[in-house]
């Protein structure tokens, strides 16, 4: 009885097992090939070595199995890309896993977190309209309560919403597009002249001014995140292409201390109280944790503390003294803006090859504290084979004696023949 359940447990785990894969497509290089001019795809590129592929798998397979049950025109699927390089080629992958989607001969990369909410909402945004219509104040109340930050064209059609649509076929990848007309919005909303596109966040708008803001791309780019928010690796990534700095208040990684409270609170503060001075040249935030910080300084970085970070150039301000009030982190931040207070770091040669070194450092350093003898191999052994190739290459190498020392003798050869031929002539 009990072997029976067994293989009655096992029939439905494979059956489950298999109707989920079928889900996702496994993909190779006849792809583009076969593929249709509509079809939407949604693809991993992995490896089989890869331990991050690895994880990711069952979240693959149920993002495959949650669009499908929703209808979803997103197809889903999956590449080896150690084997199939043609169509890794194609799509230019450089890392893995990597993931992109591929919707009318435009290929989008995805570079937020690797979680199923995170990829859904991606294929979602890409998937759907590049710009949607709020034609009612519910469904524009509705995209309020659902985006921290709203960007809506208001208007009929014009020079403006071209720009805009084509900037929103760039940057659907982080953030949603919306249009609507002036009857749609709420009554306090006031807009100058139309058409116009508005940003909405943080319970306040601003309208766009070519004059003020430059071109509507880089303008959107700034203005696409919150300017007070939680931020992460890929978020602070994500905000390298907007041109602002970022003020971070680092704070403890599990139980924030009261220190960390007040650090918090105290950026917050600033970030809404002066965002008309700063929030052109700043972003607001905090993290949780210093891996990323520590390997930007090559250093530790102690919690908490303040630090403004420059992604266009890895470079990084520290405040020159203690930091206790309001008025303290507004001459930290003056300071960065007028020079007073250097940038350190950077992303020179000597910059790139010391966080290498300190990359390797903090990665070996757990080796040898609980393996000594693995991380003595791990170290030890190409700076022995280094050591063997550049004595092989020494040695197989001829001197400059030896090789003077080799003409002398050629040449004394033909001496020796031209007088023996000297002589048989006589």
């Amino acid at each position: 009885m009990s072997d029976w359940r067994n293989a009655v447990l096992l029939s439905v785990l494979l059956a489950l097992s298999v109707c989920v894969s079928a889900f996702v497509e496994e993909l190779d290089d006849d792809f583009m090939k076969t593929r249709q001019a509509d079809d939407i795809w949604l693809i991993k590129f992995y490896a089989p070595w890869c331990s991050f592929c690895k994880q990711l798998d069952p979240v693959w397979h149920q993002i495959g199995s949650e669009l499908r049950s929703l209808g979803s025109p997103v197809n889903v699927g999956k590449s080896d890309a150690t084997a199939n390089t043609g169509l890794a080629k194609e799509f230019r992958v450089r890392s893995y896993p990597a993931i992109l989607m591929w919707r009318k001969d435009v290929k989008y990369n995805y570079v937020g977190p690797r979680t199923k909410d995170g990829i859904l909402d991606f294929a979602n945004r890409v998937a759907g309209p590049l710009v949607r219509s709020l034609s009612s104040l519910q469904l524009f109340q509705h995209a309020m309560n659902r985006h921290d930050v709203l960007f809506v064209y208001i208007g009929a059609t014009s020079p403006l919403k071209g720009n805009y649509t084509s900037v929103a076929e760039e940057l659907i990848v982080h953030t949603y597009f919306f249009s609507a007309s002036r009857d749609v919005l709420p009554k306090a909303v006031s807009v100058p002249s139309l058409p116009a596109v508005v940003v909405f966040k943080e319970g306040t708008y601003f309208t766009f001014n070519e004059e003020r803001d430059g071109d509507l791309k880089s303008w959107i780019n700034r203005e696409r995140f919150p300017n007070y928010l939680k931020i992460d690796s890929y978020t602070l990534y994500a905000m390298g292409d907007s041109g602002k700095l970022v003020l971070l208040a680092l704070v403890g990684e599990r139980s924030l201390c009261e220190e960390s409270l007040r650090y918090k609170s105290l950026v917050e503060k600033v970030a809404a109280d002066y965002r008309e001075i700063y929030s052109r040249n700043f972003y607001f935030g905090f993290m949780e944790g210093t891996d990323y910080i520590n390997g930007l300084v090559m250093g530790e970085v102690t919690v908490p503390s303040f630090i403004v970070v420059n992604l266009s150039n890895d470079g990084y301000f520290l405040p020159l003294g203690a930091i206790g009030t309001e008025r303290h982190l507004l001459d930290f931040l003056n300071g960065v803006l007028d020079g007073s207070i250097q940038c350190q770091g950077g992303n020179s040669f000597d910059q790139r090859v010391g966080r290498f070194f300190y990359d390797a450092k903090v990665t070996l350093m757990p080796v040898f504290s609980q393996a000594p003898l693995l991380g003595c191999f791990l170290v030890g052994f190409p700076v022995v084979l280094a050591a063997v190739f550049c004595y092989l290459c020494c040695k197989a190498r001829p001197t400059m004696s030896g090789y003077d020392d080799g003409l002398a003798l050629i040449a004394s050869s033909q001496q020796r023949r031209k007088k023996t031929s000297d002589k048989k002539s006589d």
